[in-house]
């Protein structure tokens, strides 16, 4: 089961490869995306706020209406996006510790309404953060491994959910969990 110490671990990696790209051109597209890596890392952070939201709402009928995204705009150092990025994963971490066991929100709304538990909110910031932190360190030509048995709890947790990301193969068990990962998202190493 992918859990706080999971998304600490992952929140870490990701925050240490951005850092070790800090003096790279942000400018550039963030792997295949058409994004740019400041704006990907940007939006990574905005989901890893986003469940944070979404659960802390305790809505079962839609997504929390706030009026839009969180964003550190477009002109964000490398530094305020790790910085944005540890704090809205803070975030993320004291929402779900809060929740009652027994809670339940929107994590997911097309195309139906998703109802999940305060751990699958974690979970579900962690697929994006992990899948935009390659995207953003392959634009960069930064290396970012994050740790296999990471990975494998991530796969474990999200291979049943019925949560799951639009165009996201569900991963399975395997010796490479991280490949598994990418693949099931359509990304390669």
């Amino acid at each position: 089961m992918f859990d706080r110490q999971d998304f600490e671990t992952l929140t870490e990696a990701a925050a240490t490869a951005w850092g070790r790209g800090a003096d790279r051109d942000w400018s550039v597209p963030a792997g295949t995306l058409e994004w740019s890596c400041r704006k990907t890392a940007d939006h990574a952070v905005d989901c890893t706020f986003a469940p944070a939201f979404m659960l802390a709402s305790r809505k079962q009928d839609a997504y929390p209406d706030m009026g839009g995204i969180w964003s550190c705009g477009p002109e964000a150092s490398p530094a305020q996006l790790v910085q944005a990025l540890e704090v809205a994963s803070r975030v993320l971490i004291a929402v779900v510790a809060d929740a009652p066991p027994d809670c339940r929100a929107v994590i997911r709304r097309r195309p139906q309404v998703e109802l999940a538990a305060p751990n699958d909110f974690l979970a579900r910031g962690a697929i994006e953060l992990i899948l935009h932190s390659h995207d953003v360190c392959k634009g960069l030509a930064v290396e970012f491994e994050p740790p296999s048995g990471m990975c494998a709890n991530l796969v474990e947790h999200t291979a049943d959910s019925p949560w799951s990301l639009p165009g996201w193969r569900k991963p399975r068990a395997s010796d490479d969990p991280w490949g598994e990962l990418l693949t099931a998202s359509g990304r390669a190493r």
